[in-house]
């Protein structure tokens, strides 16, 4: 018993150094000459945001061959950047009517829309949005995958729906572990914190979930010191950096131009504005200090705040919010150029 317990601890160590060397080299700008290939299916996919992080732009071995999306634009953009293999429609109507071959794939990634758990959304109790983990897991058995990473928001973890996940996944013979991470923690200039369930057929997630962390709160208890191997969970990567900030990802950009996209190399391409109206810059002249929200709107100029505020006297803290430089950015959610939505004046 000790021997085989050794041999694990021996594995675990070689898989935690294997994990290591992959993220030095690529953010070192090194490829990484993979033997082996794996076929990748993200589901839900949006733009490919999580297929990237999947493939060879982050030294990963993995190789997408379908994927969908309910948004034809998303399907259209997926398409661009990874290959001609994204179908557009309702994953639920797809799979019912037979309309798709599943291709085989080792690995199936996705984020099932995240709005039945939402604490924004308010008739979550009966949102039929909780149930899309249904086909995503009949995907995964479909194309006879051995792992699923799946994405949510936080308030996913703990419920009815997140028991039925995992025990319908252990049915299937998958080994789970789930847990929260913040983006913050791997260098995302923002504090975003998503729940992530995964399976594997073959192995213990949790040896390598979750991830160490690639950046510390500067501001935090977090012992983030320069550590050697074997690594433990939830650590630090060697050489942690200070979370990025909002001056760290925006500072040295020009002053935006025109509101529409551009021709341009990344990221001055998306970097463009809006044409607010001369009350919503008045607004925005009435709070000029970081951390200022509707709350100081409505103290300093209550004729330029919307009655529905001042209605509303507690909840919604960070609406109509200013940044704050030296911190990351919060969570940036759907409609994020509109500053009365969250956080996100600068």
């Amino acid at each position: 018993m000790r021997q085989t317990e050794k041999m694990i601890e021996l594995d675990n160590s070689a898989l935690m150094k294997e994990d290591e060397s992959t993220y030095l080299l690529r953010i070192s700008g090194e490829s990484v000459n993979h033997q082996l290939r794996y076929r990748l299916i993200d589901l839900f996919s949006g733009a490919g945001g999580m297929s990237l992080g999947f493939s060879e732009a982050f030294c990963q071995p993995f190789e997408s061959v379908w994927a969908n999306d309910f948004n034809q634009y998303c399907v259209d953009t997926y398409n661009q950047n990874f290959g001609l293999h994204s179908v557009p429609g309702d994953i639920v109507d797809l799979l019912e009517q037979n309309r798709i071959e599943i291709p085989r794939a080792d690995v199936v990634i996705g984020g099932p829309p995240c709005q039945g758990f939402s604490l924004l959304n308010k008739k979550r109790q009966n949102d039929p949005r909780k149930e899309l983990w249904r086909p995503f897991l009949e995907v995964v058995q479909k194309c006879d995958a051995s792992i699923f990473v799946m994405e949510n928001v936080p308030q996913l973890l703990g419920t009815y729906e997140h028991g039925e996940i995992v025990g319908t996944a252990e049915s299937l013979g998958f080994n789970i572990c789930q847990g929260k991470l913040i983006a913050a923690d791997y260098g995302v200039p923002q504090t975003r914190t998503r729940a992530f369930i995964i399976g594997c057929k073959f192995a213990d997630p949790s040896v390598l979930f979750p991830p160490r962390k690639t950046h510390h709160n500067p501001n935090g208890n977090d012992t983030h010191k320069q550590l050697t191997f074997p690594f433990n969970k939830g650590e630090y990567l060697i050489n942690s950096h200070k979370w990025r900030t909002v001056r760290d990802a925006i500072s040295d950009l020009p002053p935006p131009e025109g509101t529409e996209i551009r021709n341009l190399p990344a990221p001055l391409d998306l970097h463009f504005g809006r044409n607010p109206t001369e009350l919503s810059r008045k607004r925005y002249r009435a709070i000029p200090d970081e951390g200022m929200n509707r709350f100081d709107l409505q103290k300093i100029v209550p004729e330029l705040t919307p009655a529905c505020w001042i209605r509303k006297k507690s909840g919604g803290t960070d609406l109509f919010g200013r940044l704050w430089w030296d911190k990351p950015a919060f969570t940036i959610r759907t409609e994020f150029f509109k500053p009365e939505k969250g956080r996100y004046l600068h």
